[in-house]
């Protein structure tokens, strides 16, 4: 689901206290997962490199080894440029590792400890892996919880002048790409994407200026509504869509926004985007409020699901990993609404 979808939960770290008792338990290390592969050398000449964030900046003086991510999608990025975190969050419920089509090789048997969900993470697990560097882009991290995370390695936390979770999937793989020592890849992964996505407006101009929203059913009577800079309207407006005055006033700055039905105007335009289970659909398309909006009378809604295929869980992520999956999979669901 969205990181805030459900509400984003902080969660306070533990106290100073208990960070030196986890510290000082990490003289034996727990080791890295059995059979993890060595990072991809990015060579002594890279470093020392300064990634600035929301909180300052951070210096990172040698190469990192041991990787931990803490952004719910971060450790895509990670894994494109050739290094498999000893530590992520879980998401979706689920583990984030080896699920996903785009990421299943690149894991293969290696799975990352998991330390954490959302923005609450688990300290004394993060300690125990005695990691050299963490990253923490698509998240909630607080300053309390960037503090007492550089006391046990380096911390990139996220882009600043963005809200969170709200940040360029650019971005964020670039200051991921410069931590790990490898900007010149991160530059050509994006490059990668950037084309793949003018290929798509080249394709489909007519796409060109046409309005778009993307929500979510969240009960009987409620739907959520994803910002103009959420990564699954970011998706969709680099295929050339634009999003509606009404429907950018309605959101504001927020990530998502919940609405009633009463509200579902604000939902309307050339396009509407509707992420969820079969029961979504048809949740919606029930309701007489919904059946007087535009877009529906029209036919062109579309209803993708989260998972099965792995639609939604595309558009969530989307990072230099998912995008080519999320572009060959909702192109044609686009194109056949025309």
């Amino acid at each position: 689901m969205s990181p805030t979808s459900k509400r984003t939960r902080f969660a306070a770290l533990l106290p100073a206290m208990a960070l030196a008792v986890a510290l000082a338990g990490c003289g034996k290390a727990d080791p890295a997962p059995a059979g993890a592969p060595a990072p991809t050398s990015a060579g002594a000449a890279a470093f020392p490199v300064t990634v600035e964030h929301k909180y300052g900046s951070t210096e990172i003086k040698a190469e990192p080894k041991k990787v931990v991510t803490l952004g719910l999608s971060d450790q895509d990025a990670v894994l494109a440029l050739g290094v498999k975190p000893v530590g992520a969050v879980a998401w979706f419920k689920e583990e984030p590792f080896g699920k996903w089509p785009w990421v299943k090789d690149l894991w293969g048997a290696q799975a990352p400890q998991i330390v954490g969900e959302r923005d609450e993470y688990n300290l004394e697990k993060i300690a125990g892996l005695a990691p050299d560097l963490i990253i923490a882009q698509y998240s909630g991290m607080k300053k309390e919880q960037y503090d007492t995370l550089s006391q046990i390695a380096p911390v990139v936390a996220q882009p600043k002048g963005n809200e969170d979770y709200q940040a360029p999937w650019q971005d964020m793989t670039r200051a991921i790409g410069k931590a790990l020592g490898k900007s010149a890849r991160a530059d050509e992964l994006i490059a990668g994407i950037s084309k793949r996505f003018e290929d798509v407006r080249k394709a489909n101009p007519d796409w060109a200026g046409k309005t778009v929203a993307v929500g979510e059913p969240v009960e009987p009577g409620k739907f959520s509504a994803f910002s103009p800079k959420d990564p699954k309207t970011v998706f969709l407006t680099e295929m050339g869509f634009t999003t509606s005055e009404k429907f950018r006033a309605a959101v504001g700055t927020q990530n998502v926004a919940d609405f009633s039905f009463e509200k579902f105007d604000v939902m309307d335009g050339d396009r509407l985007v509707w992420l969820g289970p079969a029961e979504a659909e048809q949740l919606l398309k029930a309701d007489p409020l919904y059946a007087k909006l535009k877009v529906a009378q029209e036919k062109h809604d579309v209803f993708l699901p989260y998972e099965n295929p792995d639609i939604g869980a595309a558009l969530s992520f989307n990072t230099v990993l998912s995008i080519p999956y999320a572009i060959d999979q909702v192109v044609p669901k686009l194109q056949a609404v025309k």
